[in-house]
């Protein structure tokens, strides 16, 4: 049997036992999705639990994949195991950031202690919100302790991703707008630990300032997401490593407030909460992709545009076997 046809149990085996191209090929099967995905996903659920998801996002150009590198050498320092995941809206056949920015964490690439994987979202949120959490949960089953979610941006993909982590840490640099650009990006609702990064250059006492002024405007006390806790600003200068150690102080101090408040158990039960949702949803377009073919499709096509039926109830014959 051909290495690239063995079923998924053979792979997750040889996964755990620290096989690196076993793990890249079962997360392949992740982002291709299907039947060999949902087999992973049952493999990968009883194994998890242990690992700690931390999402780094920003604004692109804020030096994430620098910061994520910098990090990653900091664990490495306690011999902590780490994986990435990069989220990259950008195609992974072109290019752009995959092979730009993300080759500065290519100096890690040859330590057994660290995994990183870049994850295309090509445009589409829906089928990276489910693969995202089976590669995490993955991760997490063969024994990655910590595993960072770096996007590459502030859109929806990345700040719905960053936003589902057990601690978000949000990058900005000095100079980096206002209040209101800020929560227009949605980052004040996911933000747990604020990152100065480039703070070697000016404006960095403007930019803290702005952001001390927006969590003052926060009803921290009663945030759901925080419960109580208030971000920390931290400074950084990912490049040469300054701020790092406060930054990973930072993370963990988050991370004990929210396991003495209950916050990351609640945070976990909304997150697989959220994740059953978009199975169930999935599901059911694959079985309305299926219904909405064959002949009486499109004889009922032909009626709505002939205006002899209306779209709704077309519909509801479409999806009578599903509603039995």
């Amino acid at each position: 049997m051909s290495r690239a046809r063995r079923p998924p149990d053979e792979l997750f085996a040889e996964a755990r036992a620290g096989d690196r191209s076993a793990l890249a090929r079962l997360l392949s099967v992740i982002e291709r999705g299907g039947p060999d995905a949902r087999a992973v996903g049952r493999l990968s659920h009883p194994l998890s639990g242990s690992g700690y998801l931390v999402g780094l996002t920003g604004a692109p150009g804020a030096g994430k994949s620098t910061l994520t590198s910098a990090t990653i050498a900091h664990l490495r320092s306690f011999d902590e195991e780490v994986a990435v995941l990069a989220i990259d809206p950008s195609s992974p056949f072109s290019g752009g950031a995959i092979l730009g920015d993300r080759v500065r964490m290519q100096d890690h690439a040859t330590d057994a202690g660290v995994f990183i994987r870049s994850m295309a979202t090509r445009g589409h949120l829906g089928g990276l919100t489910l693969a995202t959490p089976e590669a995490v949960r993955l991760l997490d089953a063969v024994g990655r302790k910590w595993i960072l979610v770096e996007t590459v941006g502030v859109g929806q993909v990345e700040v719905e991703i960053a936003g589902k982590a057990d601690t978000t840490v949000v990058v900005v640099n000095p100079g980096w707008g206002d209040s209101v650009q800020a929560n227009k990006a949605g980052l004040m609702e996911i933000a747990d630990v604020f990152v100065i990064n480039k703070a070697d250059r000016s404006g960095v006492d403007q930019t803290r300032r702005d952001l001390e002024q927006m969590l003052d405007l926060s009803d921290l006390d009663h945030d759901e997401h925080g419960a109580g806790w208030r971000p920390p600003i931290v400074a950084t200068v990912s490049t040469t490593g300054d701020g790092v150690a406060e930054l990973w102080d930072a993370v963990l101090a988050h991370r004990e407030h929210a396991e003495s408040t209950g916050l990351l158990e609640r945070r976990r039960t909304h997150r697989i909460r959220e994740e059953l949702r978009e199975i169930v949803t999935e599901r059911l377009r694959e079985r309305a992709r299926e219904l909405c073919t064959g002949e009486r499709w499109d004889e009922l096509a032909e009626q709505v545009l002939d205006h002899t039926v209306d779209p709704w109830s077309a519909a509801d014959e479409m999806l009578a076997p599903v509603d039995a």
